[in-house]
């Protein structure tokens, strides 16, 4: 696919247009960081900063589900490396949303404390998440539903993918999806014959590639293979 000059290959006034149908999900509510503070993005522009031209990630779990418990690691791992300057050279590109299912605060509280530290939530407080898992048609948890940067749906479940897939070929996938094809977007994994970033880049991708590794056997002994049984019986 060639490059394009951005994100968009159109008018400034559609690309804000479609801006504001992602941004739109969230204006008027609050959005709060998983931080030590807890810090809240209410206002216009906190919210448009932090969506705007983002593949944004809706995770939809409660902390009484195993599975969604299980899928955790997984997950962190994999927002981790595309937070990573080593997998992406925009680690700002992606969005994390947390939207609890669970039945008191106490457990969204200890659901986020696994959770990674980078991603938001919506507050437990906040009716919109009943809104959100309407809209989205969320029936079972784990769900990570994929919005492009233009709002629309590019995955409406890609649990699944990002436990076979992982972060180099699921997020390629994606940025083939949502159109982001500008140089600054691809992974760095396909500059593998360029000279090395760092003393320590053969160690990290050793090391990602265990992981990768582990990742797999983990999602065919938790997934995979349960998925499997339960079409043979």
């Amino acid at each position: 696919m060639p490059l394009q000059p951005s994100i968009f290959t159109t008018s400034p006034l559609v690309t804000a247009f479609k801006l504001f149908i992602m941004v739109d999900l969230f204006l008027d509510r609050v959005l709060v960081k998983n931080n030590w503070d807890q810090d809240e993005l209410n206002t216009e522009r906190e919210i448009i900063g932090t969506l705007e031209n983002r593949i944004l990630m809706l995770f939809f779990a409660c902390a009484g589900c195993e599975k969604c418990r299980e899928f955790v690691p997984i997950l962190n791992d994999f927002f981790k490396r595309l937070k990573d300057p080593f997998y992406i050279e925009n680690p700002a590109l992606l969005a994390l949303v947390y939207i609890s299912l669970d039945q008191t605060e106490e457990q969204q509280e200890k659901f986020l404390k696994e959770l990674h530290k980078k991603s938001l939530f919506v507050a437990f407080e906040d009716s919109y998440k009943k809104e959100l898992q309407a809209k989205f048609e969320v029936i079972n948890v784990p769900t990570v539903v994929v919005l492009r940067p233009d709002g629309s749906v590019l995955s409406a479940n890609a649990v699944d993918d990002i436990c076979r897939l992982g972060a180099a070929d699921c997020f390629r996938n994606w940025q083939e999806g949502a159109e982001l094809v500008e140089r600054s977007f691809m992974l760095n994994e396909e500059y593998d014959d360029l000279n090395l970033r760092s003393a320590t880049d053969p160690v990290r991708r050793l090391k990602y590639k265990t992981e990768d590794d582990k990742r797999r056997k983990k999602w065919w002994d938790f997934w995979g293979k349960g998925k499997y049984e339960e079409e043979e019986d």
